[in-house]
Order: structure tokens, then sequence, then C-alpha cells
């Protein structure tokens, strides 16, 4: 009977293949299946526990998106703690983690370990599958930036449940120093899809080649003059890596599709050198929620070929980002850290030997950053 019903269920997934398939998990009250005894598995402390305040309710939620893998592992654990640590209401938030197909750690193993690491943390692990987009990826000038997983956001529509209308992105690479419920309840105005920080005052044309810019039809999709280079749409850089998404408006408006046209263009007439941000450029600049910039602190890992340590933007901060190549982990366990990279690892939950001291030491330091950090 059991071989039957084993046979039916890989047929009926055979059938009817989908983007993904998912693994959900609410914190348990009993027992818990004892996890197998992977080194992945134990490489983590638990968290502290964290619980809401006293004017919080657990019937409403919180949803955010974020990318697992094995290796960007220690930044998505740190982003999630981060979360967790500075949030009013941290029972409120339910992550749906998004894990690539053919990663060296499973996706039964990334759930036993976000389990054993955040026991009291609500979540849902999807399995997404890269030959959903493989074939439109073209090449970028950083190779890490042609992984499929760093395209899974293009289908957060046939990812998440239905009944999931809005969620906030995030990228494994940043950690949160507010409380997220401040970035789940701005509004999104005027119809607006989804809302980041945006920044104007970046030269927009370098994100895109002269094969666009001298294109007349393409440019129609700012209102471009290719005479002029003066646009009836007021384009404005902004980082894919921190998004508030309106998901029923996103599956009505069938943006996935639109994205994958652009996507397909690039493979034919090469008109950008970035990954996965310039047909989100494409498709929504100059018609974002403007977000505080405080929300995306953005740049801090350097640029795409050095990785060289930047400095903080000015004003307060609310969350901070390593984009670019350089990632506060690696660079911490080569024993050549930025000086903001001390800001990332009291966030760290990996365990190493000289954790204690390193973590002392640092102390002081966030400590001068008490004006920014709020």
């Amino acid at each position: 009977m059991n071989r039957s019903l084993s046979a039916i269920a890989v047929f009926f997934l055979l059938s009817f293949p989908s983007i993904c398939l998912g693994i959900r998990y609410f914190p348990a009250t009993g027992n818990t299946e004892t996890p197998s005894r992977s080194d992945i598995l134990f490489g983590f402390t638990e968290a502290p526990e964290y619980r809401n305040g006293a004017y919080c309710s657990r019937d409403t939620l919180i949803h955010v998106a974020m990318t697992i893998d094995s290796e960007y592992l220690r930044g998505t654990i740190a982003a999630v703690h981060s979360a967790l640590r500075h949030a009013t209401c941290p029972e409120t938030l339910f992550f749906h983690f998004i894990a690539a197909e053919f990663d060296p750690a499973t996706p039964r193993d990334l759930t036993r370990l976000v389990r054993s690491t955040f026991p009291s943390l609500r979540f849902k692990v999807y399995i997404f599958r890269e030959d959903t987009v493989i074939n439109l990826i073209s090449s970028s000038i950083r190779i890490a930036l042609e992984n499929p997983l760093n395209y899974a956001r293009n289908y957060l529509g046939d990812i998440l449940d239905p009944n999931v209308d809005r969620v906030i992105y995030l990228d494994s690479d940043v950690i949160i120093v507010d409380d997220i419920q401040n970035l789940w309840n701005i509004t999104l105005q005027n119809n607006r899809v989804i809302g980041a920080p945006e920044y104007c005052h970046t030269n927009f044309t370098n994100y895109f080649t002269e094969t666009f810019w001298s294109d007349p039809v393409m440019t129609r999709v700012f209102g471009s003059s290719t005479r002029t280079r003066t646009r009836t749409r007021n384009p404005c850089y902004f980082n894919t890596g921190v998004m508030v998404m309106d998901m029923r408006k996103w599956r009505s408006g069938n943006y996935r599709k639109r994205i994958e046209n652009w996507m397909e263009v690039q493979r034919t007439k090469r008109i950008y050198e970035l990954g996965s941000l310039p047909p989100f450029l494409l498709v929504f600049a100059g018609d974002i929620e403007p977000i505080d910039h405080r929300w995306n602190q953005h740049g801090l890992g350097g640029d795409n070929v050095k990785g060289s340590c930047r400095k903080l933007h000015s004003g307060p901060v609310s969350l901070l980002h390593w984009s670019g190549k350089g990632k506060p982990w690696v660079r911490i366990d080569e024993r050549r850290s930025c000086p903001l990279d001390e800001l990332w690892e009291p966030y760290d939950l990996f365990r190493r030997g000289d954790r204690g001291q390193r973590t002392r030491a640092v102390g002081s330091f966030v400590d001068g950053y008490s004006n920014y950090l709020i």
C-alpha cells in the first residue's frame, strides 16, 4: 500500500511540475524529531528566545522572504537573528526561506538547522526549481551574480502561498537594527507594487549599455528620447535587496513575465552587465514607493570587483546591507575585516573558538555608532 502511494506521489510531481515545493514548520508543542548528524546542523548555536511585548497580537503576521543556501547561510541566520532581536513583536514574524534545488545543504537539512537555531520561529522552506530561470540568465560582471537563486525574487508571486498578499524581501547579507514592523507598516501609494529606498543622484544611464540607449524602441520604457537622453518617466536607481512588495498587485500585473521579457532581450542584445537588478529597474524604476534611506544602507561590501571597505552613508540607520563582493563573515574569518563588519558580528550565531573574545571587543565599537543604530 505504501509503495502504491509513493508511486502515485512521484507521478503527480512529475506530471504537474511547479516552480517550488514547500516544507512548512511551526514551533512544536511536544517532542521534536532528532536531527541527523550533519556538520551543517551543528555549526550554529541556538539563538536567545525572543517574545512579544505586552501589546502584541499573534494574529497579524509580518511575512519576510529570504533565500537560504550553504554559501550565504551565515548571512541569512544573522539577518533573522537581528530581525528578531530588534522586533517589538518577534512572534509575529513568519519567514519564507527559498532554497536552491541543487545546493549541497538539502532543504530538509536547512529546515532542521533553522528549527534548531530558532526553536520558536514560524517559517517555511521552499525548494526553488532552477530550471525555471536557468535558460534566461546571461553572464554578469561577477560570477556570483549568475546564481539562479538570485532570481528567486522574480518568482515570489508563484513561490509563496496565495494567501500571502504582502511580503518584505531581504537579501541574505543584511542586518536589521530597528523594529521591522516599521518597515512593514509603510504604505504603498498610488497603486504601486513595490517600495524601496531610491537614489536619484546616481547616474542611471550607467546601468545599461550603449546598445540599450541607442535603441529607439527599448528606451521608450522610460519615455526616453535617444537624441537628448531625456526621459518623461523619472527613473531612479534602487537596490532590490530590500523591498516591500504587494503580492496581489504583483500577481495580477504579471510582473514576473514583464521581468522575464527583458531577460530574454538581454540574451540576444546585451543591454546591461549586472545580474538580476537591471530587469527590475526596467520594469519599476520611477514607479516605486520611495522608502527612507535608513532602510537600506547598502554597498558595505564594496564594489563588485575588489570588495573594498566602505563607510556608512550619513544619517540614521535601520538596516545595514553588505551588497558588493565583500561579505562580513568571509572577511572576518580571513582576518581582514573592515570596521563596519564588526557591526555584523554580534548577530553571527556560527560557533567559533574565539567568539566570546571578539564579541566583547566589539562592544565599545558598536557604542560609538549608537546615534546611528536607532
